[in-house]
């Protein structure tokens, strides 16, 4: 008996119904089933989801990632589609095998005895033989080899014209059609318990049970009656977010349209929570000790969570999923990027947000993230101070601004320190995120700070290196970009450079000295009136050594470039540390003396000076001090499902490997009366072309001759 593809054959009247009725419980149907099934998975699987639609929008776009919502590719498991795919499935593959099932049973139980002679004849596997026995001393005798084999026989005898002759049948391996049964059994289960234990539980009391899911903000024990499960809800899995010495009993399950609060029989009180690192940074160890206050008896029960290690309590089970901030109290510094902005502090805690005023400009600060651990890579030698007169422009941009630390050399792990995250958001509510270490960092020969930002969720942080002062701090750089925003102070700075490099030249000299290094400086700061008329190249705001190089460019026969390179840079280091000396007066600090720590510091000053203008935000904020608190972020699911996806999954190990490792075989042999003795024809059948059917046909074959007998010769 082989399966059919075709389905249920009904004859009613209405032919729509019958043919609805054959395609539901085709086999074909069930496959293409399958398959859709299948790459809506695989969709689900490569794309994220239940992430925020902002970050749908900054990664396909407005158009696209509105026709991805509308197909609700961004929750793909609890989409009504697939949950409709997923039920058709199930009543599809029913039928297949209630279709299949009798005729399997009754194949099972059949011997098919009744076969002719000349239909063994037409088998690839066949063998006659001459015996001296009679035919039934010659059935029983190979009824009972086969018997020794594992075989299963059925022995009929039946008259001919020149006795009475017997045929042997046999049969083996009948667990291949039991697999088939088994594997078609387990994907109705497994399916089953899928929609019990997925999304359909929530979906169906959103639809019928007049709760609809919230998509607002606040505290949740503020949150309506009508966007909350009762505990009594049969199954459900969501997360449960709880901050150190803190309790929390309502779990949050994500819907597309927003979220479900779940209430729980207990509250959850995180007492610790642990983490261990290797030394790559990446967490070792999750743990969370935890305290389970039940609700209906108030018994306390202490426990610990660990990855892998789940705790169960009335049926619901609590796993450790990760971990988070709990709104740790962080103090900030704003450092002023440009001169239109003073020093401030500011504190809040991480998840809030407070308002900032920029004159005109409002701005909101984002307290998004603190992490007390960062681990870089440091492999390779220190290299030293780079020279700013050898600077590729576009080397330089790539190198800055792009990762905290790039190498290729061995792997060198340190801790770096702790680092804040934070966002910007303008009045259209448009934001940048920032990503700023709190203590300098060794590069290059040279201690840095690494303020980073990216402009989408996806892209990575590309890091400005800020040079410090004798303080480690960033006052000194950001007294020098102060002062090259200042007209006055640029004018000074020349002055001063013009006296120091030209005591006693012409004053045609001095003249022609003050001039360029006045435009040198005037270029860098981007304030020069003829930044305007040079190629910008798509950079929004032309400034820094990009608008050197571009002044070159449109004024200076590319034969005599790098010579009036080298002596504009000259110029343009010494202006800038008579501005930094200058800056230092200002504040009442004494002049820096020159030295290799001073070199090097204006080394780096020349460079991050040329790169801030990329920095897209007029000051930037570093980590001063902060109270560290941690949340333990738990997943609760109450899953009656679970064991019976198990059965599901182990019915399809022993189906697929039933009919995958398992061949069915029958045997017949017809034992016709020939004069004293027998003739037999045997013949054998499989449901595989192998070359075990060989190799066995060959061993079974020497049953049609008896053994000899101990004396013989």
């Amino acid at each position: 008996m082989s399966a059919s593809t075709a389905g249920i054959e009904l004859r009613l009247q209405s032919r729509r119904v019958a043919s609805a009725v054959e395609l539901l419980s085709s086999m074909r149907f069930a496959i293409a089933l399958l398959t859709v099934i299948s790459i809506a998975s695989v969709v689900g699987t490569v794309l994220k989801q239940h992430e925020p639609i902002n970050n749908y929008v900054n990664q396909f776009g407005p158009f696209w990632s509105e026709v991805f919502g509308a197909l609700d590719l961004y929750s793909v498991y609890s989409a009504w589609w697939f949950l409709l795919i997923l039920a058709f499935l199930v009543v599809s593959t029913t039928l297949c095998i209630v279709r299949n099932t009798p005729k399997i049973l009754t194949d099972l139980r059949q011997y098919k005895e009744h076969v002719r002679e000349q239909s063994l004849q037409a088998f690839h596997h066949k063998a006659d033989a001459t015996l001296a026995e009679a035919p039934r001393a010659a059935a029983e005798r190979i009824g009972q080899g086969l018997l020794a084999r594992g075989w299963k026989v059925r022995l009929q005898s039946r008259e001919t014209p020149s006795g009475t002759g017997w045929m042997v049948a046999a049969k083996a391996g009948a667990a291949n059609k039991i697999g088939y049964l088994a594997a078609h059994a387990a994907i109705v289960i497994i399916c089953i318990g899928g929609l019990f234990d997925g999304d359909l539980m929530v979906r169906a009391q959103l639809w019928f049970g007049g709760k609809e899911a919230f998509q607002g903000g606040g505290l949740i024990a503020d949150v309506p009656a009508k966007h909350r499960l009762s505990d009594a809800n049969p199954t459900f899995r969501g997360n449960l977010l709880v901050t150190e010495g803190t309790r929390a009993g309502v779990a949050v399950l994500p819907q597309p349209e927003g979220v479900i609060l779940q209430e729980l029989p207990f509250d959850v009180e995180l007492k610790k929570f642990i983490v261990e690192y290797y030394d790559t940074g990446m967490p070792r160890l999750f743990a969370s000790e935890i305290v389970i206050h039940d609700r209906y008896t108030g018994e306390a029960r202490p426990a610990r969570v660990e990855v892998n290690h789940p705790v169960e309590h009335r049926g619901i089970q609590i796993y450790q999923s990760s971990f988070d901030d709990g709104g740790s109290l962080v103090k900030l510094r704003a450092v002023p990027m440009g001169a239109s902005v003073k020093p401030f502090e500011v504190q809040g805690r991480i998840g809030e947000a407070t308002a900032l005023t920029n004159g005109d400009e409002r701005l909101r600060l984002e307290f998004t993230g603190l992490r007390v651990i960062n681990v870089e890579n440091f492999g390779g030698t220190a290299a030293a101070g780079v020279d700013v007169r050898k600077v590729d422009l576009r080397q330089a941009i790539e190198s800055r601004l792009g990762s905290g630390h790039k190498t290729v050399t061995e792997r060198v792990l340190r801790n770096v320190g702790p680092s804040i995250t934070y966002k910007l958001r303008d009045e259209a509510g448009q934001a940048r995120e920032f990503h700023n270490y709190m203590l300098p960092i060794d590069l290059d020969g040279q201690r840095v700070i690494l303020l980073g930002v990216r402009d989408t969720p996806q892209e990575p942080f590309r890091y400005l290196r800020v040079p410090v002062d004798e303080n480690d701090g960033l006052d000194g750089f950001a007294r020098l970009r102060a002062a090259l925003a200042d007209p006055a102070m640029r004018q000074m700075a020349v002055r001063r450079y013009v006296a120091l490099a030209a005591p006693d030249q012409p004053p045609a000299v001095v003249q022609a000295l003050a001039g360029s290094a006045q435009r040198a400086i005037d270029l860098f700061a981007g304030e020069d009136p003829e930044i305007e008329r040079l190629p910008h190249n798509g950079v929004p705001r032309l400034g820094g050594l990009q608008a050197l190089s571009a002044f070159m460019e449109v004024n200076v026969p590319e034969a005599e470039r790098e010579r009036a390179g080298e002596v504009l840079l000259r110029i343009l280091n010494g202006t800038l540390f008579e501005l930094y000396q200058l800056s230092r007066q200002q504040a009442g600090l004494p002049p820096a003396q020159r030295g290799d720590a001073t070199a090097a510091f204006m080394t780096q000053a020349v460079l991050s000076l040329s790169d801030a203008f990329f920095y897209p935000a007029p000051l930037t904020f570093q980590l001063k001090d902060f109270e560290h608190v941690q949340a333990s972020v738990f997943q609760v699911a109450r899953a009656p499902g679970k064991t019976i996806v198990y059965l599901g999954c182990l019915l399809l190990i022993i189906g697929v490997f039933a009919m995958l490792y398992v061949r069915e075989r029958r045997l017949w042999v017809w034992l016709a009366p020939s004069g004293d003795g027998a003739r037999a024809t045997m013949a054998l059948s499989s449901n595989r072309k192998l070359l075990d059917n060989d190799r066995e046909f060959d061993g079974l074959r020497g049953l049609l001759h008896p053994p000899a007998s101990k004396g013989s010769t």
